[in-house]
């Protein structure tokens, strides 16, 4: 369900279930965590095949879940959201057509999200007595502000990808969401693992601004020559 192909300096990991709108079982979750961590390229592409980039967990396999289960697969998709997101590569999301719950969880866990012009952002589960627990009450208000968050998560309604722009949800609407990760796979590996990290840290403030301020002088030390060779030219 979960194919992987190397690209150069970038990995791309896609869902590969579009019958069922590349919705995910437990397998599933453990394929992608594999996938996502195991990646030696500084960025994983990370979309969904067909006409869905993930319709969540499948229902099929919820449905059938005791309550002791149905909290396993909670914490399993945690899980897994959580390693995609400490993970060390850059994790750019490509959202091409339908996120639904789950999906528009793991696509808070990416670093970067990018959608197309098709792409629709919906947490539906409230309409039938569901809600987004793979780390979506965390990630959610923390992305878009409280008030949206909570708008988006208790009224199931489908947010188009422009409105999913001026949320936040999204940094970027373009026609190929891969090319984003191109361009973020030829910056500095290093620069971007450092980046990811600092701004991922959650210390205090004044810790993390002593840990920026560290990773910069080291890359500054590093890169001497090509930053005096670079400092006339532009962006």
């Amino acid at each position: 369900m979960v194919r992987t192909t190397a690209a150069g300096s970038v990995r791309v990991v896609t869902l590969d279930r579009p019958a069922r709108r590349n919705a995910l079982r437990p397998a599933d979750l453990d394929d992608l965590e594999e996938a996502v961590t195991d990646a030696d390229e500084p960025v994983v592409y990370l979309h969904g095949d067909g006409d869905a980039f993930c319709a969540g967990a499948d229902l099929d396999t919820v449905a059938d879940l005791s309550r002791d289960e149905a909290r396993e697969f909670a914490r399993h998709g945690q899980r897994v959201a959580n390693a995609v997101e400490s993970a060390e590569p850059v994790v750019v999301a490509g959202i091409d057509g339908a996120a639904r719950g789950g999906g528009v969880e793991l696509a808070l866990a990416c670093d970067v999200r990018v959608a197309t012009p098709d792409a629709t952002f919906a947490e539906p589960g409230v309409r039938f007595g569901l809600f987004g627990a793979w780390g979506g009450t965390v990630r959610l208000p923390r992305v878009l502000g409280e008030g949206d968050a909570m708008d988006l998560a208790l009224s199931g309604r489908v947010v188009a990808a422009d409105e999913a722009k001026r949320l936040g949800l999204v940094s970027r609407v373009v026609s190929d969401p891969r090319e984003v990760a191109e361009e973020v796979a030829a910056n500095r590996a290093d620069a971007l693992t450092a980046v990811k990290e600092l701004l991922r840290d959650p210390r205090s403030q004044a810790r993390r601004e002593q840990a920026e301020a560290a990773a910069f002088a080291t890359l500054v030390e590093r890169y001497a020559d090509d930053i005096a060779a670079d400092r006339s030219g532009g962006e």
